[in-house]
């Protein structure tokens, strides 16, 4: 009999050492504590023993591996053996598996246990001993051999073990209790076996976490596309095997992501040996009922009952929930799968036409749906079909008006694929590439547009467009973009207003007018709006006047927005708010409208138009830096980078770093502001993008700023906006007071004069509450002693002042410094004082720590602060990290305490610096260090 060493490992990748296992750091300490002779362990009490139970795939054999390497190394003898259903009626056929190394062992045991180990091992003839017996002798051995090296005993699948084997070890275990022999032993949820009985301390393998996961299919499949990487990490569910060997089932146009994946994901030859067999001892009418519900998906009993006529009821489950393979819910109607993977099996063992018939009955069930009914009647078709294809067209419509872009993208792919006429087809495989670009599918994007071909009526705009979004998003190649876009507007002079090309050309226009700053894309914007009556572009004609012209007209774009917010449907198209946030955060309304970002944010950023959500989440962080929420602003950041970096948004991920940078020069965090800042420039730079370059000068400015370095600071800053010639562009019309204060700290006095009676007269001040603001502290800054004190009380005195603390901060700075200087002691302190509490509740270490050398030269001891005392976690991120440092998933976390699992991985992403740790490994050590105290709990059962 074949042993389980020959078994692969599910949870390691292939170029792993054993030791190694991904996300399994709990279990590995449990075995090291095990085979140390460790009573009890953080996870409880402990004893000689330990079973691992865990669901088909999990990783059980590859621990029980890791476990007989690691015994072996510290010198104890491994005696192992694996369960099979084939020997499970043979008595005694384990016992025989795992002690056979001991067999010339028993020659030196009394006459009758030799004797009878001679019977089990077939040494001898003669009839099979009764189990007492035979446990006798096994307790014999187990001790004499342990008496020369300490035992691993390893029993896989250990509810297969034939009774007979399983009544002895156990009545052997339990009477080693003071000799060096250890059992591991690894089990199947929800099946039970003779072993069992023995009750030995169970530790429960779950699922690999979120991060485990990831890492596993990226050491495993580095190569695998973005989007495919997805699909294949939800399909999994944290299973290794799955995560292993679902790539395998693919081809290699599959794995890059240059061919859409099925709906129901192949399985290799591993992955049906381990699910198909439970499913084929289903009978039949139960298999029928496991595959309506498989191929039913998001539907109910009712649509199943419904779809056979009432021929198929609950009860018909009845076996498959016994199996736990599925959870029937009578009172909601609902049909879980126990995994992805159950589903997938129970449909790949369906034959082809049974699916269709399936598919067929489903789509006469589904009248009431038009998007459902028309994906199941493409699954049950086998050839073109126009009727089908139109049908598919109209669910795409549907699925992108719901906030789903990616299904939106597949329906018009098998749109595509069920089209008679090459036109039809072509323009419904272009259509699915530019809805791509929106849809995180920027890896489908060259596939789709070669598959779609070049046929008289495909629509050439939507091709320059989509590739024009491609290169924008994929590559930042705004430059080729422009160019692209020209040509898109030339071709589609006869395109209607509600065709996709023009709103798809608007977008693409905007962004490349936004960040390069250039007079050109703006005005081919101008001219591609004049295509549309006023009220259908009124999103993007309020972008361009708060970018281009903010100060002509300041208040009818307020004005606009507000009747522009106000009119968003509750679910406004993304390309509607967008353009309305980009406009707001021009004008510092944005605060006013983060409702409407945050729901089309909810709406879209799972499956949705994620090319969308990502700039909403930037916005929004923005936004938080502006009104001091600086934790807020982070957190929306890094859901917005990983977002980015997820799904292959290069453009957008340089954007926010960019923002990031700002952000950790705000902090005094100068190092880290230079790196960011010098890998934004670095990529920005050839690609002609000068509002991200002015964002990365802004953050080294603000980093020079925070050191006293204002000759850096003026050097950096008069980059962004000239001296003398202030721009109301963005960012350029918030660095008016940088380039002041660091014009007067360098003894310019006349260019910063210069400066501000030049944003003046440009009428900065109109643009908004904080341009007035700054523009107003600008003018304190430059102004002679004699008029200085009164411009300060007036800037300060501004009706919405308080709404940008990091301003009205440096306000107060700038004003206790005068007033220190011009002998007003007191008058310094309140100012100084005031100031310095600003700094430190925002989160400006560098500003904190300028306030109070200021003050304490005016004479004040200030109690000097201590940056080395460890982090303090709030309650909430102490409670996600202690649950996380158990091995539960952020969706299981986010269960427990009512969150959504983002919210969770926010908090994580914020915790880990504050622990000194980058993974999830490393929780458990960090938490007891920080927190002696704490007892850490576990899931191990007694």
């Amino acid at each position: 009999m074949a042993t389980s060493d020959s078994r692969r490992h599910p949870a390691q990748p292939a170029d792993c050492g054993p030791g190694d296992l991904v996300g399994r750091a709990g279990e590995l300490e449990l075995i090291d504590s095990l085979l140390a002779g460790q009573d009890r362990t953080q996870y409880g009490p402990l004893g000689r023993g330990l079973l691992l139970r865990g669901d088909p795939g999990v990783g059980k054999t590859a621990l029980l591996d890791v476990a007989a390497d690691r015994a072996r190394a510290v010198g104890m003898r491994v005696l192992r053996a694996c369960g099979m259903e084939f020997e499970a009626g043979i008595s005694f056929a384990m016992v025989h598996q795992l002690l056979y190394p001991l067999r010339t062992d028993a020659d030196q045991l009394p006459g009758p246990q030799r004797d009878i180990l001679r019977q089990l091992f077939d040494l001898t003839p003669g009839a099979l001993p009764d189990p007492l017996t035979a446990g006798t002798a096994v307790l014999a051995l187990l001790g004499a051999a342990a008496a020369e090296s300490p035992l691993l005993l390893v029993a896989d699948d250990a509810p297969r073990i034939d009774p007979a084997s399983a009544t002895v070890l156990g009545f052997a275990t339990r009477r080693l209790s003071h000799a060096p022999v250890v059992l591991l032993a690894a089990a199947r949820t929800g099946l039970e076996g003779l072993l069992h009985e023995v009750r030995l301390p169970e530790r429960t393998v779950q699922p690999l976490d979120d991060q485990s996961a990831a890492e596993l299919l990226q050491d495993r499949w580095p190569a695998l596309a973005p989007t495919v990487r997805r699909r294949l990490l939800a399909q999994a569910a944290g299973n290794p095997l799955a995560l292993q060997e679902l790539p395998e089932a693919l081809n290699d146009r599959q794995r890059s992501g240059g061919q859409p994946l099925p709906s129901v994901l192949p399985l290799s030859g591993r992955l049906l040996e381990t699910f198909a067999p439970m499913i084929e001892q289903l009978p039949t009418t139960t298999r029928k009922a496991l595959l309506l519900a498989a191929l039913a998906a998001d539907d109910n009993l009712d649509t199943i009952r419904t779809a056979t006529q009432g021929a198929i009821d609950l009860d018909d489950l009845a076996p498959a929930q016994r199996a736990r393979m599925v959870h029937a819910d009578a009172a909601s109607g609902q049909v879980a799968f126990a995994h992805p993977l159950t589903r997938s099996a129970v449909v790949y063992l369906a034959l082809p036409g049974e699916r269709r018939a399936v598919h067929r009955a489903l789509a006469e069930a589904l009248a009431f749906d038009p998007e459902r009914q028309a994906w199941h009647l493409a699954e049950a078709s086998t050839g073109p079909d126009e009727a089908v294809a139109r049908a598919l067209d109209k669910a795409a419509l549907l699925a992108r008006q719901r906030g789903r872009a990616s299904i939106a993208v597949a329906t018009l792919v098998r749109a595509g694929e069920l089209s008679p006429h090459p036109g039809d087809r072509s323009r419904r495989l272009v259509e699915a590439a530019h809805l791509a670009t929106m849809a995180g599918r920027l890896d489908q994007v060259t596939s789709l547009l070669a598959d779609a071909g070049q046929t008289p009526d495909a629509p050439t705009a939507l091709v320059f467009t989509a590739t024009a979004h491609l290169l924008t998003n994929n590559e930042g190649d705004v430059a080729a973009a422009y160019g692209l876009l020209t040509r898109a507007l030339d071709s589609s002079e006869t395109a209607g207003p509600d065709s996709w090309d023009q709103y798809g050309i608007l977008y693409a226009l905007l962004l490349v007018s936004l960040y390069t700053l250039r007079p050109e894309p703006w005005e081919l914007l101008r001219k591609a709006m004049a295509r549309f009556e006023p009220e259908q572009v009124a999103s993007f004609q309020l972008c361009y006047d708060a970018y281009v012209d903010p100060t002509r007209a300041s208040d009818s774009i307020r004005e606009g927005l507000v009747r522009a917010f106000a009119a968003l449907p509750a679910a406004a198209e993304p390309w509607e708010v967008i353009p309305l946030a980009f406009a707001a955060v021009a004008m510092d309304t944005l605060s006013d409208y983060r409702y409407a970002v945050r729901s089309m944010i909810e709406r879209e950023r799972d499956g949705g138009a994620i090319a969308m959500v990502v700039p909403g989440l930037m916005l929004l962080c923005q936004d938080s830096y502006v009104h001091g929420q600086w934790d807020e602003a982070e957190n929306l950041a890094l859901q917005g980078l990983e977002l980015a970096t997820g799904y292959g948004y290069s453009f957008w991920e340089r954007q926010i770093r960019a923002v990031l940078a700002s952000g950790a020069a705000l902090r005094g965090d100068v190092e880290l502001a230079r790196e960011r800042s010098k890998e934004t420039t670095t990529w920005a730079a050839p690609r002609g993008m000068s509002a991200t370059m002015a964002y990365a000068r802004s953050a080294r400015h603000l980093a020079a700023m925070g050191q006293g370095d204002f000759e850096e600071a003026h050097a950096q800053v008069a980059q962004i906006d000239p001296p003398s010639a202030p721009s109301a562009g963005i960012p350029n019309r918030w660095v008016v007071l940088d380039l002041v204060e660091a014009a007067m700290r360098t003894g310019r006095r006349e260019e910063a004069r210069a400066h501000v009676a030049a944003a003046q007269k440009a009428g900065l001040p109109r643009i908004g509450s904080r341009i007035a603001l700054i523009t107003a502290a600008a003018a304190a800054v430059a102004a002679d002693d004699d008029e200085a004190g009164a411009l300060f009380e007036a800037a300060l005195a501004l009706p919405e002042a308080a709404r940008y603390p990091w301003e009205q901060a440096r306000i107060q700075f700038s004003y206790g410094q005068w007033l220190r200087r011009t002998r007003d002691t007191s008058g310094a302190r309140i100012q100084l004082r005031a100031a310095m509490e600003t700094f430190d509740r925002i989160g400006a270490r560098a500003m904190v720590q300028r306030a109070g050398n200021e003050l304490r030269a005016t004479g004040l001891t200030i109690a000097a602060r201590s940056d080395t005392a460890p982090p303090v976690l709030t309650t909430q991120e102490r409670q996600i990290a202690e649950l996380a440092a158990t091995g539960l998933t952020n969706k299981e976390i986010g269960a427990r305490l009512f969150l959504s699992h983002r919210t969770v991985g926010s908090h994580l992403h914020r915790l880990f610096p504050k622990l000194g740790i980058t993974s999830r490994a490393a929780l458990r050590a960090a938490l007891e260090a920080q927190y002696p105290e704490a007892d850490p709990g576990g899931d191990l059962q007694q």
